[in-house]
């Protein structure tokens, strides 16, 4: 016997050595997602996971918590035979919100996991023309991917006898419990050619076993196999055949006995492509026609593809998206509530973390290097990605009585708001999440990443832009205005997003201030050491060794070493007054807040800065800018009025700051400190 004719006892005895596994595509997805590990992280106040797979590449998921861990424990459970294996996920949503990018990664991931040890495999016909009934046709591959294994346990027209030659190839009976586990019948057309081989050969299973050839899957992305993606067609040219097959003319010109289910050709459709262990992903699943959605209500529910009559039994995840407006619309129509009922529907937020937000803006931005229209090298501002990023996340967020629009922000990117806990938060997402219109709930509406894509092109096609070879980080702002202006239908989003975007530059005008701070010290992290030294004066103020110099020694959290400290009480009283704290009970509760958030964060995170606590950054800036330069009125006044040489040299020191230590042009640092000395957007 030629090695070739051993292959199917080969692939046995490779996934007896554990050379290659058997496994569902559930098991397979599952088994990829858990084996590089998780962490867990706290979202909104609430302990959740993230999974590492989803973090990696180079161009990544970002956020997506909720949705990621339903999406995992939907294939756990249908990994572990729970209903899901029935169902399809379907992620629901607004455009642009990144439903098409999450399904497109978590496929690509599959494709490379399924290499070396995880490649799937197949079986092969051959020496069909013996048979006499199948004309010029010699070999003939199993049309749905069918795993060799599925083959090997239907051997035999006794399922006993099949069971007892899987057997005999070393498997020992717990083994063999776990394979009949993923057990399926053949599907019609192999069951067919396999029982007119067996005859052929009169039942001989050493010559049956010499027409079968394993071969591997082939794994080109562009043939759609194991991962394939069925778009929503046009009404009129889209049809079941896309999905499940059709009889092939050329098949029948071969075929002499009629009622050989191989005449239909299934692979012709999008799911026998997939029907090996991959993902059939559905694009805009509800936008296709009815009875194409009915189709896809027999496909969910009974894992198999059906033509007159004769079935193929399929082993893939179907998931798939869909837009709010046309998911609703479909939902108005009652008598389509089966497909409904058999779909695990997954509503996914925009993201409304601005930190995470500004991964998001950097792949809007893109990666290469901008150039202008003459080719001249285009600079980005080291404020854009803040600007954009605080200008898309305010619109997602919702108007809560219980909360501003900045502390929400700054909550849901687990930062301090003032008094404001977290616990508020998630009240207010508790509360959105009971709404029956799913687009009044958290997150649910707003500028998305294709806005904020639109925002970033006006930006650069501006004269502006391509006059001062620079991407100017306050024009982002009235580009993002241009983009709801143009875009957003609705008069009362319109208004909101407008407001949005107002509160967006303040806080934009507030990290000028420290910028500005910056480069006037020289310094690219002063504010941050002032802001440092105001929490280290408040708790070493009360301690016992301090002497009457005022100087407290203390250990620093960040390195470790011994430090001392003048305490300057005069500069702790100032900066509590710009806060509007007056009274010493004030003064005292913000004091035990700030000693409390030390507490709680230095413990977990000793590099943490209280930078994220904008009173108090803005208090100690207005304190140090006011202070340093009583001499010029202000640094405004100076920065304004250059007509004097003192201001003329403080201006140029401040440039040759901003643009070596800081990262600014010479274009965005002379508008930055134009746009500093306006009284625009003051809070």
């Amino acid at each position: 016997m030629t090695a070739k004719n051993e292959t199917l006892r080969q692939h046995l005895a490779a996934v007896k050595a554990g050379e290659r596994v058997f496994e569902n595509a559930f098991q397979g997805i599952i088994r990829m997602i858990l084996e590089p590990g998780f962490e867990k992280v706290v979202v909104n106040g609430k302990t959740t996971y993230d999974f590492n797979i989803f973090r990696t590449g180079r161009k990544h998921t970002i956020g997506m918590y909720d949705e990621i861990n339903s999406f995992v424990s939907f294939v756990k459970d249908a990994a572990e035979g729970g209903s899901s294996k029935e169902m399809a996920f379907v992620l629901v949503g607004e455009p642009g919100n990144g439903k098409t990018f999450f399904v497109e990664f978590l496929c690509g991931k599959y494709r490379n996991f399924l290499q070396g040890r995880n490649r799937k495999y197949s079986f092969r016909f051959l020496n069909m023309d013996q048979l006499g009934n199948y004309g010029r046709i010699r070999e003939i591959d199993s049309e749905t991917y069918e795993d060799p294994m599925i083959l090997a346990m239907n051997l035999f027209e006794d399922p006993e006898e099949s069971r007892r030659f899987i057997g005999e190839q070393g498997f020992s009976e717990v083994e063999l419990d776990n394979l009949y586990r993923n057990y399926r019948p053949l599907g019609a057309s192999t069951g067919y050619i396999l029982n007119e081989i067996r005859m052929h050969h009169d039942n001989d299973i050493e010559k049956v076993l010499d027409s079968i050839a394993v071969l591997p899957v082939p794994m080109s992305e562009s043939l759609g196999t194991l991962t394939g993606k069925y778009p929503a067609k046009d009404k009129i040219t889209s049809s079941a055949v896309d999905l499940l097959g059709e009889e092939s003319i050329q098949r029948l010109l071969h075929l002499s006995d009629t009622n050989n289910p191989y005449r239909f050709d299934l692979r012709r459709g999008a799911l026998a492509r997939v029907a090996g262990g991959g993902i059939h992903f559905s694009d805009e699943i509800f936008k296709n026609k009815k009875d194409l959605v009915q189709v896809y209500l027999g496909v969910i529910q009974n894992r198999a593809i059906e033509i007159d009559g004769y079935k193929w039994p399929i082993d893939s995840m179907i998931i798939a998206t869909s837009n709010n407006s046309e998911f609703n619309r479909f939902l108005a129509e009652k008598e389509e509530a089966p497909i409904v009922d058999r779909c695990r529907i997954c509503y996914v937020s925009h993201n409304t973390n601005y930190r995470m937000q500004e991964g998001l803006t950097a792949y809007a931005i893109g990666g290469e290097s901008k150039t202008t229209l003459t080719k001249e090298e285009l600079h980005q501002d080291p404020n854009l990605n803040y600007a954009a990023s605080v200008g898309v996340v305010l619109t997602r967020l919702p108007r809560s009585e219980k909360l501003t629009p900045i502390e929400t922000m700054k909550l849901a990117a687990g930062e301090v708001a003032g008094e404001k806990s977290i616990k508020a938060l998630a009240e207010v997402i508790d509360t959105l999440g009971q709404e029956p219109d799913i687009t009044k709930r958290f997150g649910q509406r707003g500028l998305g990443h294709r806005s904020l894509g639109r925002s970033i092109q006006i930006l650069k096609e501006s004269s502006e832009t391509n006059e001062g070879r620079c991407m100017v980080a306050y024009d982002v702002f009235k580009s993002l205005e241009r983009v709801v202006l143009d875009y957003v239908v609705e008069p009362n989003e319109r208004a909101k997003y407008l407001e949005d975007l107002k509160t967006g530059k303040k806080l934009y005008r507030e990290r000028i201030m420290t910028e500005m701070f910056n480069a006037y010290m020289d310094e690219p992290f002063a504010i941050k050491k002032d802001v440092q030294n105001y929490v280290n004066m408040i708790i070493g103020i009360d301690a016992e060794n301090l002497g009457p110099d005022r100087m407290w020694k203390y250990k620093d959290p960040q390195s470790g070493e011994l430090k001392a400290l003048k305490i300057d009480e005069r500069y702790v009283k100032s900066v509590e007054e710009r806060i509007g704290l007056k009274t010493e009970e004030q003064r005292a509760s913000f004091r035990t807040s700030i000693r409390k958030i030390y507490g709680q964060k230095i413990s977990v995170d000793p590099s943490y800065d209280f930078m994220d606590n904008l009173e108090l950054v803005k208090a100690v800036t207005d304190v140090r800018l006011k202070s340093d330069i009583a001499g010029a009125g202000s640094l405004i006044g100076a920065l304004a009025n250059r007509t004097n040489e003192e201001n003329q040299k403080l201006y140029d020191r401040m440039i040759v700051t901003m643009l070596g230590k800081l990262g600014y042009c010479r274009t965005c640092a002379q508008k930055t400190i134009e746009y500093f000395c306006t009284q625009e957007d003051e809070s």
